[in-house]
């Protein structure tokens, strides 16, 4: 029994210390949590920055939508560059084929004096005074006259040829300079562009897996409630119009291009930005329209939402950033945004500017 007493004395002694050989600051250590308690996992809202990730995803869809502002910007640019570089062309044309034009005046004016100076250096004029035949006075009147018109045409024209190509070659010049600025701008947009992608595809990489499923989950939620909201609405209750031989084939190659991926500043074949695709739907179908969202807002012909059909354009946001291919059954294609392909969507699941149509 004392051994015992003595035993249990002894493991006392041990951990007293045990205890008192512990850093300071154990002391002070929040108590260890009951092992039943389970650790708190880490939230799948949680982002690198502190910012939910409701607040990661409108930065990502404002970023994006900022970057298809640009890219509106420039491809309107890029389609006015060349518009100005086919205009150069045809004027560096027109101002080789005046300086030809202008050389052959020369030469026949050249002509013209050669023969006099084989005459003698004597005026037709004062050959026709001197000419003691009736006849060939009359008829000489009649040449003389026609030659003297003919001599004015020509330096006439000579003159009209050389103040054309004086206006050419002005022309060329201030649409050079014009092409030069294009440029520029297009260089600055494309690095606004690519800023703001990248800004957006960094938030997204720093997502867990989990994350990013939930925040398409997030995005077509919210696209969901949008459209729910528009169709309830009963926006489309008086529409009833069907497609036009021309949007029918607009809407064929639209759907042909479903699950392409975005990209901004194309055309296809293999990737498009949203007015890419649908100035491409329309050129396929026949008919040619601006290529940007903005210029198409800007030139066709608009659409009450009620009278529209399926093949007209729908426009969204308040800047005309974006816009999609009507279907109909309140359904649109488009492509839209980096990271994503060419899809079908609801019509009304984003702010709608208004409707145009390129076949009216």
């Amino acid at each position: 029994m004392n051994r015992r007493r003595c035993a249990t004395a002894a493991i006392t002694v041990v951990c007293a210390l045990t205890v008192l050989a512990s850093p300071a600051q154990a002391a002070f250590a929040a108590p260890t949590p009951p092992v039943t308690t389970p650790a708190p996992a880490p939230t799948p809202s949680a982002h690198p920055s502190g910012k939910s990730l409701e607040q990661v995803r409108r930065e990502i869809d404002t970023l994006y939508r900022q970057a298809a502002s640009a890219t509106d910007a420039y491809n309107l640019a890029d389609e006015r560059a060349k518009k100005q570089s086919a205009e150069i062309v045809r004027l560096a044309q027109a101002i080789v084929d005046g300086q030809a034009r202008i050389e052959d005046l020369k030469n026949r004016a050249g002509a013209a004096a050669r023969a006099q100076y084989r005459n003698g250096g004597i005026p037709d004029e004062a050959k026709l005074v001197l000419t003691d035949d009736p006849q060939l006075f009359l008829n000489g009147v009649g040449r003389l006259q026609q030659g003297q018109k003919a001599t004015k045409d020509l330096l006439a024209e000579l003159k009209q040829r050389q103040d054309d190509l004086e206006a050419y070659t002005k022309d060329a010049s201030a649409h050079w300079t014009r092409l030069e600025a294009n440029r520029i701008q297009q260089a600055k947009t494309k690095k606004q562009i690519e800023t703001k992608i990248a800004a957006a595809k960094k938030l997204e990489s720093q997502l867990e897996t989990a994350e990013r499923e939930r925040l398409l989950r997030m995005e077509q939620d919210e696209q969901a409630r949008a459209q729910t909201a528009w169709l309830g609405s009963g926006v489309l209750k008086d529409v009833a119009g069907g497609a036009s031989p021309e949007g029918k084939k607009a809407i064929a190659f639209a759907t042909a291009q479903l699950g392409k991926p975005y990209v901004w500043g194309a055309e296809g074949p293999g990737s498009y930005d949203c007015s890419g695709l649908t100035s491409q739907a329309w050129a396929a179908a026949g008919t040619g329209i601006p290529r940007t969202s903005q210029e198409q807002w800007r030139l066709l012909p608009r659409i009450a939402v009620e009278d529209m059909r399926p093949g007209d354009l729908i426009i969204y946001h308040a800047d005309a950033s974006h816009v999609g291919l009507y279907i109909g059954d309140g359904a649109i294609i488009h492509a839209p945004r980096p990271g994503r392909d060419v899809t079908v969507a609801g019509a009304g699941s984003m702010a709608i500017l208004g409707v145009v149509r390129p076949d009216k």
